[in-house]
């Protein structure tokens, strides 16, 4: 199962998820990753997982 966000070619620090997720939303990728990584590291948030998540299921980029 692919989800219809492609990884961003740009915007790519590590897989280009964030980067890929900023880019569909409009949202600044700086901004995005800061909050990804304070969400990453609450309790309650696996974020790692979830991105590890996203890298799979998101398409190459174009």
């Amino acid at each position: 199962m692919k989800i219809h966000i492609h990884r961003s070619k740009e915007h790519r620090v590590i897989a280009g998820v964030i980067g890929g997720l900023s880019e569909k939303y409009d949202w600044d990728p700086l901004l995005a990753r800061v909050i990804f990584l304070l969400l990453a590291f609450t309790p309650l948030f696996p974020g790692f997982i979830a991105y590890l998540i996203l890298w799979i299921l998101m398409e190459d980029p174009i």
